[in-house]
């Protein structure tokens, strides 16, 4: 059965069939997962943070090998991080469709993208950051409400939505505890133009992480999701597990001797030299109440991630995860999902168009 398309303005804005995104998850969104979404249909955005620029390059031609000349696909850039211009002119180079940003990107870097062609979509996590970036010139943002897995805010995804479509006139993309054809339609509903989906991406049979550690999601309950501060410091929603438990209950110093032990494991593997990540914590820093412990203690995030998302470590690494893990039961392809998730819409659509306004009484 053919799978139904719906065309909003993010279909029109990127050039995808379907109006899914799946997101940039460090060590999760590689060439395979983005180039199975891509070719479900969906646009398939590649997560950059942890690559070299080289990695990057290699990442970004292996996506384009595997998917259909033209087919749209995107790249999630740290807006901080000091090679962000670097990293920009890569893909401008390779001629890639869109540019996402977990952090608001200056005007100067959106107008530097969108001259060139390409569309650029920040993340955001509040109204007034929503506001800022579409005076600058972004095309569109998703907006990730509490529910959310990673660094999350507080403020339900029901609630922030809807404030966010009012606030701007570009498409606005809904992240944050979607899973089915059901949220695609509440989510148009508030006006949205599309959903962001990451923790159901990751638990499809083209995501790469270990089977042992999609096991633990799958296992998880919603009670199971918890948001902690003890890895970076700053709240971040993941699976609660003894090693999360333990981090928790760390003094400063075992925590920030573990942090120094995981920055120089990033500073390695990720080619950034050191005063290349002092520049990236004070960027972090500007406009943040942050210590310079909790800088440091960032740099746990992306090794701690690595030990489960590659290494199947679930002992020793976190598991960054959305509430919908707890009410996610399978590991279907992203073909299989994306087709699913657009007939449950169709059927969403067509029970609500079968409702009848009674007229008022007398």
């Amino acid at each position: 059965m053919q799978t139904p398309r719906m065309e909003t303005a993010l279909t029109k804005l990127v050039g995808v069939a379907h109006p899914i995104v799946q997101t940039g998850m460090g060590w999760v969104a590689g060439p395979r997962l983005v180039s199975g979404a891509a070719n479900a249909g969906a646009l398939g955005i590649l997560a950059s943070a942890t690559m070299t620029l080289e990695q990057l390059r290699s990442a970004v031609r292996e996506v384009r090998s595997r998917v259909p000349e033209g087919t749209p696909f995107g790249v999630n850039l740290r807006a901080d991080a000091g090679d962000a211009a670097e990293r920009a002119q890569l893909i401008i180079d390779e001629g890639v469709r869109v540019a996402s940003f977990a952090l608001a990107p200056s005007r100067e870097l959106i107008a530097r993208l969108k001259d060139a062609g390409v569309v650029v979509i920040p993340s955001i996590g509040a109204r007034r950051h929503a506001e800022k970036v579409a005076a600058w010139g972004a095309d569109a943002v998703i907006v990730q409400g509490g529910e959310g897995g990673g660094h999350t805010g507080d403020v339900a995804t029901t609630v922030l939505l809807p404030q966010v479509v009012d606030a701007v006139d570009i498409p606005v993309v809904a992240a944050g505890g979607f899973r089915d054809g059901r949220g695609l339609v509440a989510a148009l509903a508030y006006g949205a133009a599309g959903v962001a989906m990451g923790t159901r991406f990751l638990l499809t049979s083209d995501s790469t992480v270990p089977d042992a550690v999609k096991a633990e999601y799958l296992k998880a309950a919603v009670k199971d999701v918890t948001v902690t501060t003890a890895v970076d410091g700053l709240p971040h929603r993941m699976l609660r597990t003894e090693l999360v438990d333990s981090l928790e209950r760390a003094g400063r110093a075992r925590a920030l001797a573990r942090a120094v032990r995981h920055a120089a494991g990033f500073r390695k593997l990720s080619g950034l030299s050191w005063p290349q990540m002092v520049r990236d914590g004070l960027a972090m820093k500007h406009g943040k109440d942050l210590s310079w412990s909790q800088v440091l203690l960032a740099a746990n995030t992306p090794m701690l991630l690595k030990a489960s998302m590659v290494e199947g470590r679930t002992d020793l690494g976190v598991m960054a995860s959305g509430q919908v893990a707890g009410v996610i039961e399978d590991l279907p392809s992203c073909a299989e999902l994306v087709s699913r998730v657009m007939a449950e819409a169709q059927q969403a659509l067509e029970a609500l168009h079968s409702l009848r306004a009674l007229p008022p009484p007398g």
